[in-house]
């Protein structure tokens, strides 16, 4: 599993070593949205850039103590996006989608802009760094996106700060139509099992959503601010945040139900609303932004310092690599994907 968590400034790696967990942490300025495309690639949103990341098996199996690693993500695009507040990301059929917040929109990335600019809300009158709404989350259905999550229905600047403990909403982007509002600081939709479901953060809770109504019915209420989610068979791996006695979070439910939150990542079984497992850090992290699953991995790296690995790994085409001799001396077999060395 990996997190974000954009207060520590890390990304954390929890593996598994042997009866134990292991918790590794990478530098990141101001790490938030994370996206995964399978085990094969990983994207970062940071402060002002997004890292794509892909992972090499082989270098993997070069890192010391040799034969733990199942898997190294190495850096291979780094795109400067500029501070536009990245939140939720995700791979489609076209691409990485993300969300910017700054300018309350949904965006693309090309070579030669910034941003790209796919979709706002229809009641965001213009593109402006003003964060009217705090746009937020992001669901890819079928490939392309679909559900979206803000505080409010706001269009001035930081508008939603007014309302935030009952003015959030969930939309469905491909008919501008809400799906629900009146909630409390929602995020991550996700769509899983054919079901939609939502972090209420302001209640600490995770929820599904009845689309012909747009009612939410709770899952479960969990001892922190729930932001981040992803699923893995019957089980919703959730973030939780201690959230800062700050006026963001003043005022919200989840504030007056619960004098202490904790934070970490809390396991709970879908079908029986029980919770399974849970990672809680004592100190140092207080907040989690994203939270993925990375399946069938179990003792993974990222790798983003200088050092002989970046120097000395590559991706090549196949029809190139077919006349590279490896350093064994022998020649590599070609396959029906790009090779790594």
């Amino acid at each position: 599993m990996i997190i974000s968590t954009y207060q520590a400034g890390k990304v954390v790696l929890i593996r598994t070593d042997g009866e134990i967990l292991n918790t590794h942490f990478r530098l990141f300025s101001k790490p938030m949205g994370l996206a995964t495309n399978g085990i094969s690639s990983l994207a970062v949103g940071t402060e002002t850039q997004i890292w794509e990341l892909h992972n090499l098996p082989l270098v993997a199996q070069k890192l010391d103590p040799i034969g733990k690693h199942d898997a190294c993500f190495l850096p291979r695009n780094i795109h400067f996006t500029g501070d536009i507040d990245i939140h939720e990301m995700a791979w489609g059929q076209t691409g990485l989608w993300l969300i910017n917040t700054l300018f309350s929109c949904v965006c693309t990335l090309d070579l030669d802009h910034s941003f790209v600019p796919r979709w706002r809300p229809p009641f965001i009158t213009a593109y402006a760094p003003e964060d009217r709404c705090h746009l937020n989350g992001l669901e890819i259905v079928n490939g392309f996106p679909q559900y979206v999550t803000a505080l409010g229905l706001t269009n001035t600047p930081g508008g939603w700060r007014e309302n935030k403990a009952q003015g959030g909403i969930l939309m469905d982007i491909t008919t501008n139509e809400l799906v629900a509002h009146g909630l409390s600081m929602p995020h991550s939709p996700r769509w899983y099992r054919e079901r939609l479901w939502v972090l209420e953060s302001g209640h600490g809770s995770l929820a599904t959503v009845d689309l012909a109504t747009g009612r939410l019915t709770p899952v479960i209420k969990l001892p922190g601010f729930t932001r981040g989610l992803d699923f893995y068979g019957s089980f919703a791996f959730i973030g939780l945040s201690q959230v800062r006695e700050s006026s963001i979070f003043t005022g919200i439910p989840l504030t007056e139900r619960l004098k202490e939150r904790i934070c970490g990542v809390w396991v709970v079984n879908i079908e029986t609303a029980e919770i399974v497992a849970f990672l809680r850090f004592e100190d140092a992290v207080q907040e989690i932004f994203s939270v993925r699953v990375l399946p069938e991995i179990c003792f993974p790296e990222i790798l983003v310092e200088e050092n002989d690995f970046l120097k000395t790994s590559y991706v090549l085409p196949n029809e190139a690599l077919a006349e590279v001799i490896s350093l064994t001396k022998e020649p590599s077999s070609p396959s029906n994907q790009d090779d790594r060395f």
